[in-house]
């Protein structure tokens, strides 16, 4: 397994990712509807590539020249970084990719940096994987996302100072 900085090339790929984890696992949580809003405003190959040049961070996880999962993070203050994505695919769960990915993204952004990310209410699997990887909640939040959609989301928080590595 290899990780390294993602580039423009990759959006596709990524994109293409992302779109099958959701439509595989997100009708249990969230409405068909929402989804596709959802895919279009943060995941398409035109989101990512304006994120990926608004300066937010891309890091892929290959085997085998194949992208397995990635990871999207930004600076939100001098103290503090925004997990904004964490995919891993879905026939590659239980690898430790997505704990590969995180531990890479520690390093990028130093120890002394808070860690901050959303995950919905009832996405279990991925709360408890933050659990286990040392993030607590910081508050339940409804954030309003146009047309009428709703995340609701846990807030999560971890310090990397106080245990992170």
């Amino acid at each position: 397994m290899e990780v390294r900085m993602a580039n423009e090339q990759d959006m596709e790929a990524i994109s293409k990712m992302v779109t099958a984890i959701w439509k595989a696992y997100y009708p249990a949580i969230i409405t068909h509807e929402q989804i596709d809003f959802m895919l279009d405003k943060m995941c398409s190959v035109q989101a990512l590539h304006s994120q990926l040049s608004e300066g937010h961070i891309f890091m892929v996880a290959e085997e085998d020249n194949e992208i397995a999962g990635y990871i999207a993070f930004y600076p939100l203050n001098e103290k503090e970084v925004f997990l904004d994505k964490l995919y891993v695919k879905l026939d590659m769960h239980g690898r430790n990719i997505g704990g590969i990915l995180l531990n890479e993204m520690m390093e990028q952004t130093g120890e002394e940096q808070q860690i901050k990310l959303q995950v919905n209410r009832k996405n279990i699997k991925a709360i408890n994987f933050y659990f286990k990887n040392g993030f607590r909640i910081e508050r339940a939040a409804d954030f309003d996302i146009g047309n009428g959609f709703f995340m609701n989301d846990f807030v999560m928080i971890k310090n990397q100072h106080h245990g992170g590595k």
